[in-house]
């Protein structure tokens, strides 16, 4: 169960830039200046999804030129139909030869739940292993997105954020007996997309998009009850995705994928290491797939280095 610990930081505590406002459209052909240092086309993004019938699927979207998508791998029965309303990064193990289990959050009936599985090499799922949808807790109907982050490292965290419709965003961390609110902050109200890029011992940072176009990273130290800052990349031509999706790039950079949800379309941006308004971002164009599916995440390996913040 929850057990919260601490109150929410000042509400001032984060303060995003905004941008002049641009077209929707603008951002896909949006010219940048600077080049990346990573290869593009060395680099990709495992996407998942989750269908209208509870179907998770599975497929590779290449950076090369022209993008390319891998074949979809779909697993059918793994939650109920139409009820997956939120959805964090989920992780994929090796199970023996061909198979892999895969974990992570999902919010259904305003509920949190644990979610786990393992598929064959058919990508179908295996009877021989525990099928688990297990509830956490209740009160997650007012949440806008919810992301969890497992470190590796020593020591090793795994912690919880989630978003309020008010914009108040809180985190949590798994202590192994439940999950314990760490820190809380406001100000992140204008926030349409935010993905994890960086992941450090002391502090993990987002790349983040405003309503009002501004693109920004926010970097929140792990240290118990402490506030998150933010820094602007760009101001503007970014407000036209509703959900944005990283994952690592070379040794310092990420490969981000924008969703625009109401034309259903997907542009893929190799990003450099963050740096503020100096942050190389280069447009690699148009995902070729239509993005239908009511929930889009990452799927991420077991030892998931993120580089990007």
């Amino acid at each position: 169960m929850f057990r919260k610990t601490v109150g929410l930081a000042s509400a001032g505590v984060l303060a995003l830039g905004l941008g002049a406002a641009m077209a929707p459209s603008a951002q896909a052909a949006q010219s940048t200046s600077g080049s990346t240092t990573a290869t593009t086309a060395a680099c990709a993004l495992r996407l998942g999804s989750v269908t209208s019938t509870g179907a998770f699927t599975s497929r590779m979207v290449n950076a090369t030129a022209p993008i390319t998508i891998g074949g979809v791998r779909g697993t059918a029965g793994v939650f109920p139909a139409n009820q997956v309303q939120k959805i964090s990064t989920f992780t994929g193990t090796p199970v023996g030869t061909s198979g892999e289990s895969r974990s992570g959050l999902t919010v259904m009936g305003g509920a949190l739940y644990s979610s786990s599985f393992v598929v064959d090499g058919q990508s179908q799922l295996d009877p021989h292993y525990p099928h688990n949808n297990l509830r956490i807790g209740a009160g997650w109907s007012d949440y806008r997105w919810i992301e969890q982050s497992v470190y590796a490292g020593s020591p090793a965290r795994t912690l919880l954020y989630g978003q309020r419709a008010d914009g108040t965003t809180q985190r949590w961390i798994s202590d192994g007996k439940g999950w314990r609110i760490t820190a809380g902050a406001g100000g992140l109200s204008t926030v349409k997309g935010i993905a994890l890029i960086g992941r450090t011992a002391t502090s993990e940072t987002f790349l983040a998009n405003t309503r009002g176009g501004s693109l920004v990273t926010v970097t929140w130290p792990t240290k118990a009850n402490s506030g998150p800052t933010s820094r602007v990349v760009r101001g503007s031509t970014w407000q036209g995705f509703e959900q944005l999706i990283a994952t690592k790039c070379g040794a310092s950079g990420t490969l981000l994928l924008g969703i625009d949800k109401e034309t259903k379309s997907g542009y893929l941006y190799a990003v450099g290491h963050a740096n503020g308004t100096s942050t190389a971002i280069k447009s690699l164009g148009k995902v070729p797939l239509t993005f239908s599916d009511p929930q889009y995440f990452r799927i991420a390996p077991k030892n998931d280095v993120l580089n990007g913040g």
